[in-house]
């Protein structure tokens, strides 16, 4: 459905444009196959009412017009809906390019690669190249959660959704109701940060956890959604990012290279084990379960529990 509206409002705005005298209701309904398919006049109208009205929502200057016989035509001039030129300087052009190159996904990739053919199609020097500039870096945001795409959908869209969800010490899945305000990457893991109906709170949910299909539901959002960078402090409270005090495990000699790279202090125990401080904030737990045995828990011994508890709820399945 989505897909048939924009490809309707695409043939109106091209209508519009492509031509030079105002054209009447009646001859875009003739040129536009959706608007033939309407069941009726009164159909037809709303719906070419509501197009105009996106298309004007979107930027597109419409103008209308009466001629001498009363009957009036809509037309969109191409010199009223002319861009202004695009300039990019050097690093403008390397941080688009950087951009372009993050995304693995061919979906996301031929939609980056299309956007700087277009800004190079509008001006963009020829000797600034935007792929080659910061070269050395090679950027990547793997997505293998087949949850991602939709929920990036609706997140754009304000859309509520269902999804069955698996916390790590539950044994089987439960129904979630969610209202999605943002995804975040953190630590080579995705994030969705929303409403969650059912408990009436604010939710963070790790999209690796979501079972099954994402589903959309109709209606508004009920909570209002808080600004970019709220969202994004939860999520990194959330997995561990904020921490306000400090915990102490043994870490096997090379391994849990990430865990070293956080540590306060690191002491060698020997028989294969050192032993490190490391900042404890929430979602440690979730994180340190992930080195499996190569990570004991020392202190505090909340943590050490809440550790147990997740192996535990693992080895269940």
């Amino acid at each position: 459905m989505a897909i048939a509206k924009a490809e309707r409002l695409m043939n109106l705005a091209l209508c519009l444009l492509g031509t030079r005298r105002p054209l009447s209701k009646r001859e875009l309904r003739e040129s536009i196959e959706a608007y033939l398919e309407a069941g009726s006049d009164d159909s037809f109208n709303r719906m070419f009412e509501r197009d105009k009205d996106d298309l004007r929502e979107l930027g597109l200057v419409i103008e209308t017009v009466e001629n001498l016989d009363g009957e009036v035509g809509y037309l969109a001039r191409r010199d009223s809906n002319r861009l202004a030129p695009i300039t990019l300087d050097a690093e403008e052009a390397a941080a688009l390019g950087l951009a372009a190159k993050v995304w693995q996904q061919a979906r996301l990739a031929g939609a980056a690669s299309g956007a700087l053919q277009k800004l190079r199609a509008a001006g963009l020097p020829e000797d600034v190249d935007p792929y080659e500039a910061h070269g050395a870096l090679e950027p990547r945001i793997p997505v293998h959660e087949a949850a991602f795409e939709p929920l990036m959908l609706a997140c754009r869209d304000r859309r509520p959704v269902v999804f069955d969800y698996r916390k790590a010490t539950a044994a089987r899945p439960e129904p979630r109701h969610v209202e999605p305000w943002a995804l975040e990457c953190w630590r080579g893991h995705w994030y969705l940060a929303g409403w969650d109906r059912d408990r009436g709170a604010e939710r963070v949910f790790r999209l690796s956890r979501i079972t099954g299909k994402v589903r959309s539901r109709s209606g508004r959002f009920t909570a209002e959604i808080p600004d970019v960078v709220t969202v994004r402090e939860t999520v990194a409270s959330w997995a561990g990012e904020t921490a306000d005090r400090s915990a102490l495990i043994r870490l096997r000699t090379d391994a849990g290279y990430p865990l070293r790279a956080k540590a306060t202090s690191v002491r060698e125990l020997g028989d294969g084990w050192d032993e490190l401080e490391i900042p404890y904030g929430h979602g440690l737990d979730a994180w340190l379960v992930e080195f499996g045995p190569d990570v004991v828990v020392v202190e505090p011994a909340e943590l050490r529990a809440e550790v147990v508890d997740r192996l535990r709820a693992v080895a269940k399945g």
